[in-house]
């Protein structure tokens, strides 16, 4: 049955639909690259309906977006001649259409991931198909990563889970390399796409308004063309900006002849549908607003105008405000493409780009992987609470980098949303290593709460003091971008009371407001369901102490006091210098918690001060009752250079900040020694004293360490290099410290008997024995071997080694010397650890060029049969 239905298709994909099932035979993945409008979305799930390898399981095939899968599910269905929900069906958030008889499941990318996290060997699935995976959102990278370990651990080679890769842009040699399998098949579709004629506008820069460049090329559009457009703006707010810009601006009969839609993803799916549906009236056109979405497989019927505003909003991480924030950035080329396609699936188009040709020629080849950019604490948090150990367990398409996922770990560890396994301390163990770490009760908590680890530990956190609707409202006016900055400057406590309700709000932002209040109402909706009760331990607080509080508990590495009274500099909790300007309301505080902040670069391109966009006041009284879980005492032992004492005091600190100091008046023998170890490791170990007779002795020991070593199981010799010195500098050092009591001293011990006590009997006869300090050569001279390098150097007079048929030895004949033979003049004349090969070729040509400018001394023509000597021809007897 499917054969034939395939038989009267006419897509371009048809064309490698055999080979794609002749394929999957017998490989278990593939790469299929096809351009929009070939039908790869549609047809591809189809052709594998009747493979013998499904066996009545099912397919599953990711979408990037909710629309997407809806669309792909009932274009399907309807090919199929049923309903959604027969052999076709789909699951999106808060939509579920599938039976008993579904084949094919059309998901979202974020689904996949809780479906493997209720069963991780995927029962009853056969193949999963990626669609439109050059997007590389994490949730895809994700769940392709967990895909393929659930195929390692549960499946054998007789139920092997499928894996197809498919997009219109793609790497596709780079994700079959990845993928681990050499025969990983690469399957190429010509597609079908009607010609476009590209228009480029003129060059401007990406921060003018937009919105006015749209409206007013649109309304030229709308004169000289008669097809549908579509318009690819940045974001919803664009999209609202250009609808009521044009309204106005139709003329009377354009007014009744185009309809003006929008399509994003927060739209309900009603309202979707009705933006791709091609319209009742044949006399109307339509104008469809849409952001990126409109990139994906979905045809939106009648479109053969294209205006691409050439920007798009996507998600990035902000390192110096913590936070993965959506911002305003050009498009890549591949999104370009994907764009302009949209105007040639039905029939020749045409695509208007807002920017220049050259400008085109600048944009970047793809758009950069979300995981590559992303503040990876939440995905961290995940693969914790699923039990992830290692994170190269998974493959993924781009490793997460390690100083994110380190960063992550450890912005985790302070949120206490991990703990140490095998009551471990955090000091012996590495932020970048899963393994170390599991998830703690608290973390499980906000793994529940769809929002940042940092805002869900301070919605959790406002539990126990009662604060729940100012935590709600500050979650959500930190998780969209303000615009009350303008008139309340960095003072969160003003922009969270209108908010609340309690400050009144301009007409102009009222739209965010509503949107603001709505996430604050859900946030609340999600701490009502939370167990944790108010506790009677936490000092009462007023609303400014709460405030500072809780954005504490989100923030407690941007604690930050001022660096001096008249200062707008503050000193944050996590080492940085930050910059209050100086007309905010907030710049007469000592004390401040940050949330958002951002570097400036000075007129050289330098790096200055980061700037503080928000921040509260905050009551240092808060550190002794309901911030005291952040205060850290330590004992501080550190060698002063510049008065050569010690100093010793106990501290109060949050992070590198120190809020308390209290002297400690005797100081033991161990916190001492403890201190002078801590300025060893920090200068290095040339603050002993070092001689040149040690550093051979250590040259020695080195080499009989890396003798022994190599061909021995029970190698008793140390290493004692100066890497592993440093790292064991105090079992080995610490114990001869205790004279030490300025910097002087140091040069008073005996480090040759400390270092000498490190080799166990009998090691220094066999020292002796085996790297000789010097070695006797024919002439009879005993001539001293450096073991500065590697191999040892013997530098001897070349007629010292006259008769000497081979290489010299040491280590019982394990290492070969490299011997430096010299001229009289002691300058090397060849350097060689093959003495029996230079006596046989190149000693002729030393000879020739050394006879005549030193002819005193010998150069036989023998060598091997002349008497070694050091002298001259006169003194020693040769000819």
């Amino acid at each position: 049955m499917i054969t034939e239905f395939l038989k009267q298709q006419t897509l371009p994909i048809t064309d490698v639909l055999a080979p794609l099932q002749q394929h999957l035979l017998s490989c278990r993945q593939l790469v299929l690259e096809a351009p929009p409008g070939a039908g790869k979305t549609t047809l591809v799930p189809l052709a594998l309906l009747d493979q013998p390898w499904l066996q009545l399981k099912r397919i599953l095939m990711l979408e990037p977006r909710r629309m997407a899968a809806r669309a792909a599910a009932f274009r399907m269905a309807d090919l199929l001649g049923e309903s959604v929900g027969q052999t076709v069906g789909y699951r999106i958030r808060q939509e579920t259409k599938i039976s008993k008889q579904t084949r094919i499941e059309v998901i979202t990318e974020g689904i996949l991931t809780r479906m493997l996290l209720q069963d991780p060997s995927l029962e009853g699935i056969a193949a999963i198909i990626f669609d439109e995976c050059h997007e590389r959102s994490m949730d895809g990278d994700l769940g392709l990563a967990l895909a393929l370990q659930s195929r390692e651990l549960f499946r054998d080679e007789a139920t092997p889970l499928r894996i197809i890769l498919m997009s219109a842009t793609l790497d596709s040699q780079g994700i079959s390399q990845m993928l681990g399998e050499q025969q990983t098949p690469v399957l190429r579709s010509a597609g079908r796409m009607y010609p476009v004629d590209i228009i480029y506008g003129r060059a401007y820069r990406y921060d003018d308004n937009v919105v006015e460049r749209i409206v007013k090329q649109l309304l030229q559009i709308l004169d000289d063309e008669t097809g549908s457009v579509l318009v690819f703006v940045p974001g919803q707010a664009e999209i609202r900006r250009c609808q009521q810009q044009l309204a106005p601006q139709l003329s009377t009969q354009q007014q009744a002849t185009t309809v003006v839609m929008a399509l994003y993803g927060a739209l309900s799916l009603n309202e979707q549908q009705r933006a791709i549906a091609p319209l009742s009236d044949s006399r109307q056109r339509k104008v469809v607003f849409a952001t990126d979405i409109a990139e994906t497989s979905l045809t939106i019927q009648g479109i053969s105008v294209v205006l691409d505003s050439g920007l798009r909003r996507e998600p990035r991480f902000d390192p110096a405000s913590g936070m993965t924030r959506l911002s305003t950035s050009r498009i890549s080329k591949d999104s370009s493409i994907q764009r302009m396609g949209r105007a040639g699936r039905l029939s020749h188009g045409r695509c208007y780009r807002l920017w220049s040709e050259e400008q085109q020629k600048q944009l970047a080849q793809q758009s950069t992987p979300e995981i590559l950019q992303a503040d990876l604490s939440p995905l961290i948090l995940q693969l914790l609470s699923w039990g992830i150990d290692d994170i190269t367990e998974l493959q993924w398409l781009d490793l997460p980098p390690k100083g994110a996922v380190s960063q992550a770990l450890q912005l985790l560890n302070e949120l206490g949303a991990t703990e140490v396994k095998q009551q471990q301390s955090t000091d012996d163990i590495q932020y970048q290593q899963l393994g170390d770490w599991q998830i703690s009760a608290h973390g499980e908590a906000m793994a529940s709460m769809p929002t940042h680890p940092r805002l869900a530990h301070m919605l959790l956190r406002s539990l126990p003091i009662r604060a729940q609707p100012i935590a709600a409202g500050l979650a959500a006016l930190l998780s969209d971008r303000s615009p009350l900055s303008d008139e309340h400057g960095a003072d969160l406590s003003a922009q969270l009371a209108v908010v609340l309700g309690q400050s009144p709000c301009r007409k102009k932002h009222q739209g965010w407001l509503h949107r603001c209040q709505k996430q604050a109402k859900s946030f609340l909706q999600l701490l009502q369901k939370q167990s944790i009760t108010a506790a009677g331990s936490k000092q009462t607080l007023n609303e400014d102490q709460q405030l500072a509080y809780l954005l504490a508990c989100a923030y407690p590495d941007r604690i930050a006091v001022r660096k001096s009274e008249h200062s707008k500099q503050y000193q944050l909790s996590n080492g940085r210098i930050a910059t209050l300007r100086e007309t905010d309301s907030l710049s007469k505080q000592s004390w401040l918690v940050v949330a958002e902040l951002g570097g400036r670069v000075g007129r050289e391109g330098k790096k200055q001060d980061d700037i503080i966009y928000s921040a509260c006041a905050l009551e240092p009284i808060l550190f002794e009752h309901a911030l005291n879980d952040l205060v850290q005492q330590r004992d501080h032992m550190q060698w002063d250079d510049k008065s050569e004492r010690f100093i010793a005091e106990q501290q109060d600190a949050i992070g590198k900040l120190i809020i308390g100091r209290r002297s400690i008046d005797k100081i033991s023998s161990q916190q001492k020694r403890q201190a002078l170890l801590a300025l060893v490791t920090k200068r290095g170990l040339n603050i002993l004293p070092w001689t040149k007779a040690i550093r051979q002795w250590q040259g020695r020991v080195a080499l009989l360490y890396h003798v022994h070593n190599s061909d021995s199981a029970e190698n008793l010799w140390p290493d004692l290099s100066d890497s592993r010195l440093l790292r064991t500098v105090e079992q080995w050092l610490g114990p001869y410290l205790d004279p030490v009591n300025k910097l002087s001293d140091f040069k008073k011990l005996d480090l040759s008997t400390i270092l000498a006590n490190l080799l166990a009997w009998p090691l220094p006869q066999q020292l002796k024995e085996q790297a000789p300090l010097s070695i006797q050569v024919p002439s009879g001279s005993n001539i001293q071997i450096d073991y500065s390098e590697n191999p040892p150097v013997l530098k001897v007079k070349l007629q010292e080694m006259f008769g000497c048929h081979n290489t010299p030895t040491i280590a019982n004949g394990n290492i070969k010397l490299m011997v430096h033979l010299l001229s009289p003049a002691q300058r090397p004349l060849q350097v060689t650890q093959d003495l029996a090969g230079f006596w046989q070729s190149s000693y002729f040509e030393v000879k020739k060029d050394m006879k005549g400018r030193y002819p005193k001394h010998p150069w036989p023509d023998d060598p091997l049969q002349a008497i070694a000597t050091k002298h001259t021809k006169k003194r020693s007897g040769h000819d």
